[in-house]
């Protein structure tokens, strides 16, 4: 058995894969939802998963607290994953992203050191030591798959709230930042192929991967090019000052936690996925058909 926790842009790919090549899937929501062949279970992950992963050999963690909970709610989360892990000797494969990195210069590798300059960073490279120091200990098995901006029917990201659904219609966008920084954009189909590939292969244990990504585009260019797909005017956008940004945020929970990670927006954010192409050969979906697939569920929606 096969347990998915969450059921978002990755979880729900993650086991609808797992199904189509004959798994048995069980996937764990605090709503109970999940895809159509799977076993469905509501259950809050952050306060135990032991009772669900009996009998389980891989446990994939695809979930998360609100964006403005994370501080809070990631720790019991982190350690409730650990729990079942440890209990059913199921490898534990977690989505992870690359705020544990902070500040750098130049294309993020997975070698380099977790030095966040976040609270969100914090949060999640210390989840992540956790987790690897159990591993190490012989208490787990593990490994964490990161990707950037997630893109892709689903994925919610800056760029899918504010800017996607005013290019489409033939409106003005806005976000914080330099809109002609090169940005990594990971299509959430990969991280699910990635999550599937490391959890299959023992080699790939004990470290972290970077989801195969295509080459950076900047807001600006996602922009344009997603106008062009939709069949929209040119697309027009427009940098959002960090004030306006932090007044939102005296309303918005997710806006005010948003603020910390400007750092991400005003400069180039790279990620290089050269070790998961080579070790796994799975091969980066283009932003264009990322693209394509957010503006059909954004008009099947209307």
């Amino acid at each position: 058995m096969q347990v998915v926790v969450g059921a978002g842009a990755v979880g729900s790919v993650v086991a609808r894969l797992l199904l189509a090549r004959g798994e048995q899937v069980r996937v764990i929501t605090r709503s109970g939802s999940g895809p159509d062949g799977a076993e469905r279970i509501a259950a809050d992950a952050k306060n135990g998963l032991t009772d669900y992963v009996a009998g389980a050999t891989a446990i994939y963690s695809c979930a998360g607290p609100a964006y403005y909970k994370w501080a809070a709610e990631w720790p019991r989360l982190g350690a409730a994953l650990l729990a079942a892990a440890e209990a059913s000797g199921a490898v534990l494969v977690s989505t992870g992203n690359l705020y544990g990195y902070g500040a750098v210069d130049g294309p993020m590798t997975e070698d380099l050191p977790l030095l966040p300059n976040t609270v969100k960073g914090q949060v999640r490279a210390k989840v992540w030591a956790a987790a690897l120091a159990a591993h190490q200990a012989g208490r787990i098995r593990t490994a964490e798959v990161r990707g950037s901006d997630y893109l892709g029917a689903g994925a919610v990201s800056p760029f899918s709230v504010t800017v996607l659904p005013k290019v489409i219609a033939g409106k003005r966008g806005m976000m914080p930042g330099d809109l002609d920084a090169p940005h990594s954009w990971t299509y959430a189909g990969d991280v699910a192929r990635l999550l599937i590939a490391v959890a299959d292969d023992e080699s790939a244990w004990g470290r972290a991967w970077h989801v195969p990504t295509p080459e950076p585009l900047s807001v600006r260019q996602l922009a344009t090019r997603a106008a062009e797909l939709a069949g929209a005017p040119p697309a027009k956008v427009a940098s959002m000052p960090t004030l306006v940004l932090r007044l939102a945020g005296l309303v918005d929970p997710s806006a005010r936690e948003m603020v910390e990670m400007l750092y991400q927006w005003q400069r180039p954010f790279v990620v290089d996925s050269t070790a998961a192409t080579v070790a796994f050969g799975i091969k980066a979906t283009p932003a264009a058909d990322a693209l394509r697939e957010m503006i059909g569920k954004g008009r099947n929606e209307l």
